[in-house]
């Protein structure tokens, strides 16, 4: 069933436990990602990019979803999300098509014009009963640069700044920086778990770790202890899904029928995304 990432959200910040935010491209990586929720009777939320709306179009892709949510898998507490807006226009074709949680990602920006923005974003979402989700720090990707060049305290949250930002813009949610990093790029050694305190200490909306598939138990049990209600995971469900892909094709040959190589690889997602559940806390909360 469909329900809101208020609601989601708000339960696992009472309860000191996290939920998965959960990359989708298509079909397969939903539906297992779906029954992965169903077995170990946790709330999710399921978010697509910009990059997935142009690939598999944004109407069909929500309707997928939704349809999966609402006929396929009832008892599931699911909310969908925009994941990475990069523009206020991201944001508002997401609204149209019917998505009640949105991501602009200013982060980026100066500070500035990260507040101006994201303030106008939730201003035109927050009447309509959507949740906005801002970001402040910079996790970096691979391509935006060269590993060892990473001044991390250019790059992580400022905590007095996270508190201006919260107040001035009215998020609903706020993504955090404290050496994490998106994709393969190399984290900092550490985490600083002092500033994600002073962070939680000074903001007391719902906080979002990105770049975080890799972190397990050690690192994420000590994020949700200072404060992490929800992590995104991208490329854990993706290298899942297409190491099982290469592994079938390399090891047995399909003909000219996709579907159980792509049953392997849904199954493959289904687990990967289990053992989130369970490391997170929101396994058996529903």
């Amino acid at each position: 069933m469909l329900v809101s990432a208020k609601e989601i959200l708000t339960k696992a910040k009472e309860g000191g436990y996290a939920v998965g935010a959960f990359n989708t491209i298509n079909l397969e990586i939903t539906q297992g990602i779906m029954a992965a929720a169903a077995e170990v009777r946790s709330p999710l939320i399921i978010q697509v990019t910009e990059k997935t709306f142009d690939y598999a179009g944004g109407r069909m892709i929500y309707e997928i979803i939704k349809k999966l949510a609402e006929d396929y898998n009832p008892e599931v507490p699911v909310a969908i999300h925009l994941d990475h807006g990069g523009s206020f226009e991201a944001v508002q074709r997401a609204v149209e098509i019917g998505f009640d949680s949105v991501m602009y990602d200013g982060s980026r920006k100066p500070f500035n014009d990260n507040l101006r923005i994201t303030k106008s974003v939730v201003e035109f979402c927050h009447p309509k009963g959507i949740w906005v989700q801002g970001e402040l720090g910079n996790v970096p990707y691979v391509s935006e640069h060269k590993m060892e060049d990473v001044d991390w305290d250019k790059y992580m949250t400022d905590p007095d700044q996270a508190k201006e930002f919260v107040e001035a813009t009215g998020v609903d949610t706020l993504a955090v920086g404290i050496g994490n990093a998106h994709g393969f790029f190399k984290e900092r050694e550490v985490p600083d778990w002092k500033r994600l305190s002073k962070i939680r200490e000074l903001v007391d909306v719902p906080l979002i770790m990105h770049g975080a598939s890799d972190w397990e138990d050690g690192k994420a049990k000590e994020a949700i202890k200072r404060g992490v209600n929800c992590f995104n995971i991208d490329t854990n469900t993706r290298l899942a899904f297409m190491s099982t892909l290469s592994s079938e094709f390399k090891n047995s040959d399909p003909g000219i029928d996709p579907r159980p190589v792509l049953e392997q690889a849904r199954e493959a997602v289904k687990h990967s995304v289990m053992k989130k559940m369970e490391l997170f806390g929101s396994a058996g909360k529903f």
